[in-house]
């Protein structure tokens, strides 16, 4: 009796070890994100529902709406520039996106607004960023109450496939030169300790879908 209690007392404190340790984890991770979320702009869309039809809109949307603000801004756009362009063209990239979805048999109300939305650790490409509140462009379809989808607009790191992506050079440099340099290295998917980190928050935090562009 006194083995079993003895065993129950070792694995109970072991375990509070790991919950301690995985708590303290993710408040580093959080204040990370907080130091670098001002260089970052993320972008977020939320499907109508978590339907096979809904979901499907959602990256049928998501293509169209990135690919529109990635044409039209050019490739040199700076933070500033982005959200400026989102502000100023929120109401016809709506209405963009609202006729889209009516070719495609849907008629759902698009809404796009700027707003600080807390992200789950998560890869783009070779990089990691950390948990936390960015800012973001949220894009909500319909009743917007299906799993969602998002990736880093600024600096341009949302890949159609991110399981094969490479962040760009041009991309790596913008974040360079505007983080501090011990906060651009633990973005760095290599970092084994940032890596183990990321998959206990996928555990605990992930509500994306399994298999889609920017979910791993």
């Amino acid at each position: 009796m006194k083995q079993k209690r003895d065993l129950f007392l070792c694995i109970t404190c072991l375990l509070l070890a790991l919950l301690f340790s995985m708590s303290e984890e993710r408040n580093a991770e959080e204040a990370m994100a907080a130091r670098i979320a001002p260089e970052i702009l993320r972008f977020h869309v939320l499907a109508n529902s978590d339907s096979t039809e809904d979901q499907n809109l959602k990256l049928k949307v998501r293509t169209m709406l990135l690919n529109t603000i990635y044409e039209e801004m050019g490739e040199n756009a700076s933070l500033e520039e982005t959200k400026k362009y989102v502000r100023s063209h929120k109401d016809r990239l709506e209405k963009k996106a609202e006729t889209y979805m009516k070719t495609l048999g849907y008629d759902y109300p698009a809404h796009m607004e700027l707003a600080t939305t807390y992200f789950p650790t998560k890869t783009y490409g070779d990089m990691v960023f950390p948990c936390g509140n960015y800012e973001a462009v949220r894009v909500k379809i319909g009743e917007g109450k299906g799993r969602n989808w998002w990736c880093v607009l600024y600096p341009p790191l949302c890949f159609v496939d991110s399981s094969y992506a490479v962040v760009p050079d041009t991309s790596k440099e913008i974040l360079r030169e505007s983080l501090d340099p011990s906060d651009y290295l633990k973005l760095n998917k290599d970092n084994t300790k940032i890596h183990v980190k990321l998959k206990l928050a996928e555990l605990l935090l992930d509500k994306e879908e399994p298999t889609d562009s920017q979910n791993q």
